[in-house]
């Protein structure tokens, strides 16, 4: 990977939460766990769900000095003054995104399986490259291999994303050679956030 470093934990929140009872969830994780990012991704496209649940995980974040960018939308992270935007469609819209928000705001892109999307977001000023899934129970069955990994950590400077289908085995394995975890739903969907992250971070330090 592009330094000696562990990985760093990237956390994405849940598709759907409440808006009463997920802050406190998140604030327990990030008592618990250092974070370096936080990426508020819901199912939703609605402006007001949207503002409201970036206010109600900003205050919890900041609080705990973590960045929070959102998906997709390059408007409401410059309206709601969030740290960024994490992009989905690999680097078509990197360079508008840097142009909105300019050089000190976060800018990421998910390129899925593509080594070729990653580098032309590079290009285009994409702060980190994301890929995935990477394992094969989500979507089509396609996945971001260990291959790309380790050509991708050998080759490029800008940081690396493993997300999408983690488990403590793909954990183990990447560990080597990516720069952050998005972890999410592996989390979130289990009884105790907490303990499930530090399960986490145990396959990870295994990886040593």
């Amino acid at each position: 990977m592009a330094d000696a470093d562990a990985p760093q934990i990237y956390l994405v929140t849940p598709p759907e939460f409440d808006l009463g009872r997920f802050p406190g969830t998140l604030d327990a994780v990030l008592k618990a766990h250092d974070v370096a990012c936080l990426r508020l991704s819901l199912a939703t496209r609605d402006e007001d769900r949207l503002t409201r649940a970036a206010d109600a995980v900003r205050e919890v974040a900041h609080a705990h000095d973590v960045a929070l960018v959102i998906d997709t939308h390059v408007v409401l992270a410059e309206r709601l003054g969030l740290d960024g935007v994490h992009l989905t469609d690999g680097a078509r819209s990197v360079r508008a995104a840097r142009k909105a928000l300019g050089d000190d705001a976060i800018v990421g892109a998910f390129c899925g399986q593509s080594r070729h999307d990653g580098m032309n977001a590079g290009e285009a000023g994409a702060d980190y490259v994301a890929f995935g899934p990477v394992s094969g129970n989500l979507g089509d069955g396609t996945v971001a291999g260990q291959e790309l990994f380790a050509w991708w950590s050998e080759m490029i400077e800008i940081p690396i994303v493993a997300e999408g289908g983690l488990d403590a085995e793909t954990v183990t394995r990447l560990t080597p050679v990516t720069d952050f975890f998005a972890i999410g739903e592996e989390i979130w969907a289990q009884d105790d956030p907490v303990a499930a992250l530090a399960q986490i971070r145990a396959a990870m330090q295994s990886a040593g």
